[in-house]
């Protein structure tokens, strides 16, 4: 059953090799409409704030378009409150004719927003990384999945925002990094979701004060070995433990997922360790990472996102998608893994 399941739901031969496309995206506060105390002031449901029925019904039929446009194997996403909330994302994207059977959010802990996931492949396990016990850090979302005989691991993060500095990202980064340490230096692991770190933070936050508590040092560049390795995957050599940032693998002005103040800076990522760069089983298809900028995710020159008023309780006006742009990354399986 498992074997008919991966052959109609995921894969599409391409010259003999299994592709697979995975994403990563932002929703942007997809909350539900059940009370627990933890929501937004914005997202209290039935006040006036207009978080209701047919505002829920809009902000998940527009994720959800965005999500079928894609079309992805695995979906990693970012800002859902909790499991109904992704059961009805799940619910209207079949509605809408894309069937992810397979689903799960990282909610052992209470925190206002989680990361989740969504796949048209079985999962081996699903794992919650707690990063602290502090309600300041949400879980890291580890799943394990098969592709032919390789084993892929999938690590869906959503770091601290920049509301705090540079320390809270780190210890975050080191969380995960301790975590491939013991899944092992030849894993097929891929990193991926709201870092709030660009592909080069080093560079961007160097002179912000509030931000760099740190001396320059970074989580995503530093902690996670990026800084290494910026040139093509075909010129790199990846250390063990260390990842490479797919973003270098495309040209720069399609760096970005999210526009701040008018400048575009690439806070959504997508790592990848050594062994998907190898040319050997599964692996990365280069030059396959991508912003997904269709024309209705833009508003001018800024990114479309969820709108609601700017008065003091803000009021929710049932159009936009999200403040983040999906990002997303396709790897082959080779038919001949010897």
């Amino acid at each position: 059953m498992k074997f008919l399941s991966l052959l109609l739901l995921f894969v599409s031969l391409v010259y003999g090799e299994t592709t697979l496309k995975i994403a990563t995206y932002n929703v942007e506060n997809l909350f539900d409409l059940q009370r627990n105390g933890y929501e937004y002031p914005e997202y209290i449901p039935y006040t006036k704030s207009n978080w209701n029925r047919k505002n829920y019904k809009i902000k998940l039929k527009n994720i959800a378009k965005v999500i079928k446009d894609i079309n992805p194997d695995i979906i990693g996403l970012q800002e859902i409150e909790s499991l109904q909330a992704l059961k009805d994302l799940r619910y209207t994207l079949k509605k809408e004719g894309l069937y992810f059977q397979y689903y799960k959010i990282a909610d052992l802990k209470s925190t206002t927003i989680k990361v989740a996931i969504l796949s048209k492949i079985p999962f081996v396990y699903t794992h919650e990384i707690a990063v602290t016990s502090s309600y300041k850090y949400r879980n890291i979302l580890e799943v394990k999945v098969k592709i032919g005989d390789e084993d892929l691991y999938i690590l869906i993060n959503h770091w601290k925002s920049k509301a705090g500095p540079e320390s809270m990202r780190i210890v975050s980064a080191k969380k995960l990094k301790k975590r491939v340490q013991e899944l092992g230096k030849e894993k097929n692991i891929i990193a991926l979701g709201d870092f709030n770190s660009d592909y080069e933070e080093y560079k961007i936050f160097k002179r912000k004060r509030k931000l760099n508590d740190t001396g320059g040092i970074t989580g995503i560049n530093h902690i996670l070995g990026t800084i290494k390795y910026q040139a093509k995957p075909e010129d790199v050599q990846v250390e063990p433990y260390d990842f490479y940032n797919l973003w270098y693998d495309t040209i720069s002005k399609k760096r970005y997922s999210y526009i701040y103040k008018k400048k575009k800076e690439a806070i959504d990522n997508i790592l990848v360790t050594a062994a998907l760069l190898d040319k050997r089983g599964l692996d990365y298809q280069p030059h396959s990472i991508t912003p997904f900028e269709k024309p209705y995710l833009f508003k001018g020159k800024d990114i479309f996102r969820w709108q609601t008023t700017r008065s003091r309780l803000r009021r929710h006006k049932g159009k936009g998608y999200s403040d983040h742009l999906p990002v997303i990354a396709e790897f082959i399986l080779h038919e001949d893994t010897n």
